[in-house]
């Protein structure tokens, strides 16, 4: 039953596995109280509500859910935040948040890791804070920060960049571009790629950054066969490091 007092929006983080051959259990990244705050939820926004449905069958078999997964109220994020994104403030998420002034929590989730950090879902905890609702963002694997630590990157100054250009001139002018930022600044540059386009783009940083900059390449974070690799773009070459990145989910960084 709804409080009389607005819900809260909950930042749901999910396993990192989504897009994976394997599966780790959730308890080895996620905590119980993570689980147990998601069991209880009714009512979701999400960026896909099949995959939403998967993980919290996943979670059942660790904290049981309040209600059954097919009576759960679970609302899609529009097709086009996801591909253009919902952080500039042009898509309003406040009649999503319909069921917390109704008094119920909801709870945010993206594919994986946390929502609203490299993925859909900024737009509703603005809308959260327009309409003074509560955002209580719970414990959870963040890919782009142990991706940043496991670098041995500059951990003081970073930026993510999201996603290069696919045309090879445009993206080995951005690899310039971030390069040079990296150099002169110390800035740490981070980015992503969809896993089956991870070879062109390693392929295309070992084409274009200079053999001192230093190159980190995290897949697979959190699974059993996780790879995480760093070293500079000569010692890629040397040492044929390349070969070790496959079509995981990666994070890729740059820096000195």
């Amino acid at each position: 039953m709804p409080s009389q007092k607005p819900g809260r929006l909950f930042l749901v983080p999910a396993p990192l596995d989504f897009g994976c051959d394997t599966q780790a259990p959730l308890t080895d990244a996620l905590p119980l109280a993570t689980l147990q705050t998601a069991a209880r939820l009714s009512h979701w926004i999400t960026e896909n509500a099949k995959t939403t449905r998967a993980y919290l069958k996943r979670v059942n078999d660790i904290a049981p859910l309040a209600q059954p997964v097919q009576a759960l109220q679970i609302q899609e994020l529009p097709r086009e935040v996801h591909k253009k994104g919902d952080h500039t403030g042009n898509f309003d998420a406040r009649p999503l948040l319909a069921p917390a002034l109704q008094g119920f929590d909801v709870g945010l989730l993206s594919e994986a890791g946390m929502p609203a950090v490299a993925d859909p879902g900024s737009s509703v905890v603005r809308a959260a804070h327009a309409l003074d609702l509560q955002v209580v963002p719970l414990v959870g694997p963040v890919s782009l920060l142990l991706a940043l630590a496991a670098s041995g990157l500059n951990g003081q100054n970073f930026a993510f960049v999201g996603y290069l250009p696919q045309e090879p001139g445009e993206r080995a002018q951005r690899i310039r571009e971030l390069e040079s930022l990296a150099l002169k600044t110390g800035q740490t540059q981070l980015f992503i790629e969809t896993p089956y386009r991870n070879a062109a783009l390693l392929q295309a940083l070992l084409q274009t950054l200079q053999h001192n900059t230093r190159l980190a390449v995290s897949s697979g974070l959190t699974l059993p066969d996780q790879r995480i690799v760093s070293e500079t773009a000569k010692g890629w070459k040397q040492r044929n490091l390349a070969a070790a990145i496959g079509g995981q989910p990666a994070v890729f960084a740059i820096g000195r």
